[in-house]
């Protein structure tokens, strides 16, 4: 199936596609020209630009810290709830925002941020949030009230959101050639998948041995090695005639993100909230009046033209639909392990291990696969492969399924790594390289908010359908599986043992709707994907004949 055509290839000749009829996109248009020359062939690239060195690729390993930390945080909580819930006295509410005020502030803060970078350096920044994520996780791993670790996350959200455009947009700029990129991306990529995966086996490693403090302290000596590290071998690199940050145009994207974010999880949750209802009308007008000012500045914090681009948008799309499952499968399985099955939180993370290295695997394996099935192929097969470990969670069966589940995990893992090096690949490649920074964001809140999302709205879906299994259950047993366990601990043997089993079944039941509700939405990604790579591929093909 070979078709001589690299991925590198294939994302430049998409870009040259893009719809740019907007009329602020003609400004964006010639700039787009040349990232697109930039990358229009790996045989160009690999001629015309210079190759990067071992500085380079030194620099490489550097800048996968931060991203490790990054998605590391995503997930390490998951296991910590119940003792940060009895150590701090935090209500349901407050492990609620314990848990989310990292992703809203980070998600509302990452464009603005991305966008900073380009105009004052992406290494003084990523060296300003490398220090500011140390001292907020110190903060927060002695935090002695619920209060104080609400606050202390959500500076370890604004920290993050000064890593994650850097670290993209930095090896943008230290690779011009197509094909070193690429690779350099696969490493960036895998340290993302690694981290998500890695974040429950090594929150069940550090709560089998220490308190959960512990959990945020292994961030300092990470932060302490990019600050060392980073002068000595990466580039400074900005925008070269970017101008000033528009502070109101900061102000208005804030105002969108956080409210519509917190909408969608409180009415996910919680069901139809007046309060919810209307700071998601704030959001959406805010978001709107946003847009508005981007089209009309003659410097945006945003290029509202990127998403004319198709494999910009669609790269964004899949971060955001792929993450979104990952995350939804974590919350279940983290669930499904320690409570269900009754394994401890290190063993529970261990089976989780085949899955963190396929995901390693699978972001190595993107590149050279590309250039067999091509950029399109590749990631419909990637999310194709999310889709059968979702299908097997439908069939999941009741007993002991340690083995069942893992290979199922295995396959989301393995999807998600396959596809998340490309669509990355494609938001460097295709965007501009003054907009490198707010681009590299666009992407990264795509990833926020699908992690946000997952638990929300899947999450609700698992806890509906086991509410729907357990009509007559009493107290918190018809809540949660892990309150029923907890109830039937206290009651009669052949009491506590049939709630057990009735509460059991109720979840794995709720585990194979949710999965359908995943894979439903994978297949639809999968298929956007396929349709409009297709159509972007289509007038380029025309007009080379």
């Amino acid at each position: 199936m070979d078709t001589g055509i690299s991925s590198t290839e294939e994302t430049g000749n998409l870009t040259r596609v893009a719809d740019s009829s907007n009329q602020q996109s003609e400004n964006h248009a010639s700039s787009h020209d040349n990232a697109t020359s930039e990358c229009s062939s790996s045989e160009i690239t690999t001629a015309g630009a210079q190759k990067a060195g071992p500085r380079e690729w030194a620099a490489v390993a550097v800048l996968t810290l931060p991203v490790l930390l990054i998605s590391v945080d995503m997930t390490v909580l998951n296991f910590a709830v119940p003792h940060i819930s009895r150590d701090l006295g935090a209500g349901s509410v407050e492990l609620l925002w314990i848990v989310d005020i990292y992703s809203f502030v980070l998600a509302a803060l990452l464009v603005s941020m991305g966008a900073l970078g380009d105009r004052i350096g992406r290494r003084k920044l990523l060296m300003f949030g490398a220090a500011g994520f140390g001292v907020a996780s110190l903060i927060t791993a002695f935090a002695p009230s619920a209060g104080v670790m609400i606050a202390a996350r959500a500076l370890l959200g604004v920290a993050g959101a000064t890593l994650m455009p850097s670290t993209l947009s930095l090896i943008r700029s230290m690779f011009p050639d197509g094909r070193q990129r690429q690779t350099a991306i696969a490493v960036w990529a895998s340290a993302l998948s690694a981290g998500s995966a890695l974040g429950p086996l090594l929150g069940g490693a550090l709560l089998e041995f220490f308190w959960w403090g512990s959990l945020f302290l292994i961030n300092v000596p990470i932060t302490i090695l990019v600050i060392v590290f980073a002068p000595i071998l990466v580039r400074e690199s900005k925008a070269a005639q970017l101008g000033k940050l528009d502070p109101v145009s900061v102000l208005l994207l804030a105002a969108a993100m956080f409210p519509v974010v917190y909408g969608i999880k409180s009415f996910a949750e919680h069901g139809f909230d007046p309060l919810a209802a209307a700071l998601f009308l704030v959001g959406a007008a805010s978001g709107v009046v946003f847009v508005r000012r981007q089209l009309k500045l003659d410097e945006p914090l945003l290029d509202i033209g990127l998403f004319s681009i198709r494999p910009f948008t669609i790269a964004v799309m899949l971060n955001l639909i792929t993450l979104f499952a990952m995350i939804a499968a974590l919350f279940f399985l983290t669930q499904y392990l320690q409570i269900v099955l009754g394994l401890n939180p290190f063993v529970a993370g261990l089976s989780l291990l085949p899955g963190l290295l396929l995901a390693v695997l699978a972001s190595f394996l993107a590149v050279p696969v590309s250039r067999w099935l091509r950029t399109t192929g590749t990631l419909v097969v990637g999310v194709g492969l999310m889709v059968v470990g979702f299908v097997m969670f439908t069939l999941l069966p009741d007993g002991e399924q340690v083995t069942f589940a893992a290979i199922a995990f295995s396959f989301v893992c393995f999807g998600m790594g396959l596809a998340q090096t490309l669509t990355n690949d494609a938001v460097v490649s295709s965007a501009p390289e003054e907009r490198a920074g707010a681009a590299s964001a666009v992407s990264e809140t795509g990833y926020e908010l699908g992690a946000a999302l997952g638990v929300a709205v899947l999450g609700s879906v698992l806890l509906a359908s086991y509410q729907s299994g357990m009509p007559d259950a009493p107290g918190e047993a018809a809540r949660s599986v892990a309150g029923a366990a907890e109830l039937a601990g206290s009651m009669p043997g052949g009491a506590g043992e049939a709630l057990l089993q009735q509460a059991f079944s109720a979840f794995i039941s709720g585990i194979h709707v949710t999965s359908a509700v995943a894979a439903a939405i994978l297949i639809a990604a999968a298929v956007t994907t396929a349709v409009v790579l297709r159509k972007a591929r289509a007038p380029e093909a025309g007009a080379g004949s």
